[in-house]
């Protein structure tokens, strides 16, 4: 059981970029726990390197050992994310922002949810996604040749949105780990295997709807196993389907009962389940 609260409220769904870092200076994290928060950090909107924002961001990270901050935008697709490098051995992180509810352009990218050939590997991909990451691709190009990174120091993750786009840039790039919280389906079955031998950690929060979409009848597929995030916080790895849904079952009526009626909370739990704080909280004591 997760010692931080879950959070049901419209403000950690919609606007994940307003609580603070989770992050402790000198404090030792996991892999996977910065590539989790930094995944919720990419939400905070600094895309000017002269405002508060951006100086909020960069001392964020800095906790954790990671600096010389780079922001990645495309303005046509409004499609955001971050790299930063950490000195002491330079592995360096990839972060991708997902969806803004107050950004018309990422609800379009969402909603162009036609499979098209992904020229980068092969396969099928998400329209709208795939908009999105080569959107990026030259800027992100650029940020590895200039900071000569290497594939095996390179971590890149991302919630939502920004986890389909990290999925597809890790197919170009094959980076160490790719790790995604919150993620739709991106591709095929054959866009999938682009991927192997890429250590995926794909995590999916109980409840959360967005994991569940395209459905995999329209021909995609997930890409790695599944981190499951029990409704009490606990994570487990591959659990089996049946205990998934009793679990699901059990986390809905819970939230109907104890969250759905209240002011500023969100409706259902299917949809509280996708805010990045409702992750962060698993990896976090």
């Amino acid at each position: 059981m997760s010692a931080m609260p879950y959070d049901p409220t419209r403000v950690s769904l919609y606007h994940p970029e307003r609580q603070d870092t989770v992050f402790i200076a000198d404090k030792q994290y996991s892999a996977t726990q910065i590539a989790v928060e930094a995944s919720r950090l990419a939400y905070v909107r600094a895309e000017h390197s002269e405002s508060p924002e951006f100086a909020r961001l960069q001392k964020a990270l800095e906790r954790v050992g990671y600096g010389d901050l780079v922001l990645l935008e495309d303005k046509k697709t409004n499609s955001q994310g971050f790299g930063c490098t950490r000195i002491s051995d330079g592995c360096a992180l990839l972060a991708f922002r997902g969806t803004q509810a107050d950004e018309l352009g990422d609800i379009a990218v969402d909603v162009q949810a036609s499979l098209v050939n992904w020229t980068e590997a092969k396969g099928q991909v998400h329209k709208g996604f795939a908009q999105a990451a080569l959107a990026l691709k030259s800027q992100v190009s650029s940020w590895i040749q200039s900071r000569q990174i290497k594939a095996d120091r390179l971590t890149i993750c991302g919630h939502s949105l920004g986890a389909a786009i990290a999925v597809l840039t890790a197919s170009n790039l094959r980076p160490k780990r790719l790790v995604t919280i919150g993620c739709p389906r991106v591709g095929d079955t054959q866009f999938v295997t682009t991927l192997a031998g890429v250590d995926c950690t794909r995590i999916v929060n109980c409840c959360d709807v967005i994991t569940e979409v395209p459905p995999s009848l329209f021909g995609y597929e997930h890409v790695g196993p599944t981190t499951y995030i029990r409704r009490d916080g606990s994570v487990i790895s591959n659990p089996a389907a049946d205990d998934i849904v009793d679990d699901r079952r059990e986390a809905r009526e819970e939230y109907m009962l104890n969250q759905s009626w209240r002011v500023g909370t969100v409706l259902f739990r299917d949809l509280s389940d996708h805010a990045p704080i409702n992750y962060v909280r698993a990896f976090f004591a």
